[in-house]
């Protein structure tokens, strides 16, 4: 399937990807706990997987024949949930429910809680393994679905998912995309203050992976980088996304203190801890306006 793309149609996702950073952020406030600069950053890639690139039925979420998609940096699960909401997989009212006791919607995915979440995430690191191991089932079968695998640039820190990286590239897993959220942040930090990641091209390269980089908040070079990996024959891909923590909310953008907290615990060094969300909320809205605008 092409993953070609029209202008009314990049226009059209970037007013959703708005659309869902507001259910985003919505969600925070109701859970009183989670990630905020992380879902942010990844709305327009999950936005366009979702809308455009991956091969799914939300109301047949078990189709054998879908495409994968493993969220390894499972901590950033609410944007996968909205944007899922926003593509039927389940009312988007439900949102609300986000780390609520009985959710389907757990602070980490469960597999087993909501049907459209492939694994159970949680320890970073892991998900490209899974995929892998996925990808590798699926030629066996002789299965002509593709596997994604969303990654955070600083679980790169963890030895596991090198292991992965050679297993894939041995077995020449060309029906595997891996996509790097590339934001330098961490919970504690600078990734390249941390643990420096970089050359994370150089990296891939030497472990015989076709490298692609983007602007993750261009929508085309997204979907154009999905088709390419679809072209690259007996190597795997993976997709560096350059992206912006806290992106759509000018005065959190690249500040790694919104890593793992949700609007009304941040810092209050711009807004007062009570007035964030409906900041956050007002801005996107200011946003939405001018994306509105710009297409009409």
């Amino acid at each position: 399937m092409s993953h070609y793309i029209h202008d009314e149609k990049v226009k059209e996702l970037e007013v959703k990807a708005n659309e869902i950073r507001k259910s985003l952020i919505e969600m925070l406030i109701a859970a009183g706990s989670g990630h905020t600069a992380g879902p942010l950053g990844m709305a327009d890639i999950f936005t366009a997987l979702y809308f455009h690139v991956l091969k799914h039925d939300p109301k047949n979420p078990e189709w054998s024949e879908r495409d994968r998609l493993f969220l390894s940096n499972g901590h950033i699960c609410p944007i996968r949930y909205a944007t899922m909401a926003h593509a039927g997989y389940f009312p988007i009212e439900e949102l609300k429910t986000l780390r609520k006791f009985g959710t389907r919607l757990q602070g980490h995915p469960e597999r087993e809680k909501l049907p459209g979440v492939e694994s159970t995430s949680g320890p970073l690191g892991s998900g490209l393994g899974q995929a892998a191991g996925v990808a590798y089932g699926a030629r066996m079968d002789g299965k002509k679905f593709r596997v994604y695998c969303a990654m955070s640039d600083a679980e790169h820190d963890a030895g596991n998912i090198w292991e992965s990286v050679m297993f894939a590239a041995a077995n020449k897993l060309s029906n595997l995309t891996g996509i790097i959220d590339r934001n330098n942040i961490q919970i504690n930090g600078i990734t390249e203050n941390v643990m420096p990641l970089e050359s994370l091209r150089a990296k891939y390269e030497a472990f015989n992976w076709h490298v692609l980089e983007v602007d993750g908040h261009n929508i085309e070079q997204f979907v154009d980088a999905c088709e390419e990996a679809h072209a690259i024959y007996e190597k795997p891909t993976v997709i560096i996304a350059h992206t912006i923590p806290g992106k759509g909310i000018e005065e959190i953008e690249f500040d790694y203190r919104w890593h793992g907290i949700p609007p009304g615990s941040g810092p209050t060094d711009i807004f007062a801890a009570k007035d964030q969300g409906a900041a956050f909320l007002a801005e996107l809205r200011t946003l939405g306006g001018k994306i509105q605008s710009e297409h009409e």
